[in-house]
């Protein structure tokens, strides 16, 4: 009896163990899936906005788009942002890149155009000279939920991004996909908020005292008005418990900009 008590024991602790180890690497196969992305934060002059945006979107989305096909990005997007504090000195553009492998990435060749783009001449597609980097950011994406009844092509029109600076970045990421992002999900399914999308992400670099912020949310509307001032049901009952964990790791007030969806290129959905 006693060596089959040991026995059942022995098992009893493999399969704990082999359950711990696969379900690390699912979890470690699910975060490299989800790659890393650079925000690029650029400045354009007004006067130049209309054909910096019509370049973009007719000539570097198609080969972002290539380089998706390829497999060397999940995601390419190009948002204007609307209003802002200094402008003359402070950037309206952000791209968003998600390399699927960051370190094998080939940029000359993921942003070569020849291929795609054979018969026109650089001069016709550059936007460097119209532009400058004002910023970039290292980014991991992770959490995502969107209303069941989205249809990104046509609802996907405005986003706020929210600049979070929390004493534990890790813990407010897990509190949110633990807390916000089942209610926000439950909220934009049954139409509490006209609210289409949320998602939230960390800074992996650079950071420092300069930096004022380590994570960065996003919520998704339709219209202009719904992302500047959202609606909430009268009944709508928020996770307290959750928000007071969340807010207590917030060391800053948040920084929050909107910005017009202009185009976005994606990988389909498996």
């Amino acid at each position: 009896m006693k060596t089959t008590i040991h026995y059942v024991k022995k098992f009893i602790k493999a399969l704990l163990l082999f359950v711990f180890l696969f379900s690390f690497k699912m979890n470690a196969q699910d975060d490299e899936n989800k790659g890393i992305s650079v925000y690029q934060y650029r400045q354009v002059q007004q006067d130049q906005m209309e054909e910096f945006i019509a370049r973009e979107t007719k000539y570097w989305s198609k080969v972002a788009e290539s380089a998706i096909a390829k497999g060397n990005l999940t995601f390419w997007g190009l948002f204007e942002k609307v209003g802002g504090f200094d402008m003359p000195n402070s950037p309206n553009i952000l791209f968003i890149n998600t390399y699927k492998d960051i370190d094998n990435a080939n940029m000359g060749e993921i942003w070569n155009p020849s291929a795609v783009w054979p018969n026109v001449p650089m001069d016709q597609m550059e936007t460097s000279s119209m532009s400058k980097v004002n910023h970039m950011l290292f980014v991991k994406p992770e959490g995502w939920v969107k209303a069941s009844n989205a249809e990104p092509e046509n609802d996907y029109k405005f986003i706020k991004m929210i600049y979070h600076n929390a004493s534990n970045p890790g813990n407010l990421v897990a509190l949110e996909d633990k807390h916000w992002g089942p209610f926000i999900q439950s909220a934009m399914d049954s139409g509490k908020n006209k609210q289409k999308a949320w998602g939230n992400s960390r800074i992996l670099s650079p950071s420092g005292p300069e930096m004022k912020a380590n994570t960065i949310s996003v919520d998704i509307y339709s219209t202009l008005k719904e992302t500047l001032d959202p609606t909430w049901d009268e009944n709508t009952v928020f996770p307290t418990e959750g928000l007071t964990e969340i807010m207590a790791l917030e060391t800053d007030q948040r920084i929050s900009f909107v910005y017009r969806i202009v185009k976005v290129v994606t990988a389909p959905q498996q």
